[in-house]
């Protein structure tokens, strides 16, 4: 029995690749790649819809339908009385969506970084390989690589295991 799982799992492709790619004392690499059963318009969408896949655990407001990426290019997060300016978008195709800025609690260091997502059409019309990187360079107390290059890695990992369910299903869990 075990010889078959084990045999099992070695031929299941592997849903997502997820890792730190590069950190020094400058600071760190992010990248997840993730093939999901989607055509590409449809990833696109659902990845500005970032309000409906998002985790609430992670934004200031404790609800993620706070969140949106606007045409002015805000990935911001609405508060009572105020708002978070999450990053702002610097590009965006059909292909691509990149922003800039510092996610979550990186803001309150010196550091800054540059977030990713790009589409790529797979051989499958149906289906799209999403790279999601983010660089982040800059200052943070304790080592900006050492304190936050795993529990970043960990948070966005979860994020884009997220979007992938939404995409394909349209529900995020």
């Amino acid at each position: 029995m075990r010889v078959l799982l084990v045999a099992a799992l070695a031929m299941t492709p592997l849903a997502a690749q997820a890792e730190v790619v590069d950190q020094n004392a400058a600071g760190f690499e992010i990248r997840h790649v993730v093939t999901i059963a989607a055509p590409q318009a449809k990833v696109r969408a659902a990845v500005q819809d970032v309000g409906r896949w998002w985790s609430d655990d992670h934004t200031y407001s404790g609800k993620a339908a706070n969140l949106s990426i606007d045409a002015a290019g805000c990935f911001c997060e609405k508060l009572p009385g105020g708002f978070v300016r999450h990053m702002s978008v610097v590009y965006s195709d059909a292909g691509a969506l990149k922003m800039f800025g510092g996610l979550g609690p990186l803001q309150t260091t010196g550091a800054a970084g540059h977030l990713s997502f790009d589409l790529a059409k797979g051989s499958d019309p149906a289906k799209t390989v999403l790279t999601v990187t983010y660089d982040v360079g800059g200052y943070a107390k304790g080592g900006l690589a050492e304190t936050w290059a795993k529990p970043v890695d960990f948070v966005l990992g979860a994020q884009v295991a997220r979007l992938k369910t939404y995409a394909e299903t349209g529900k995020p869990d």
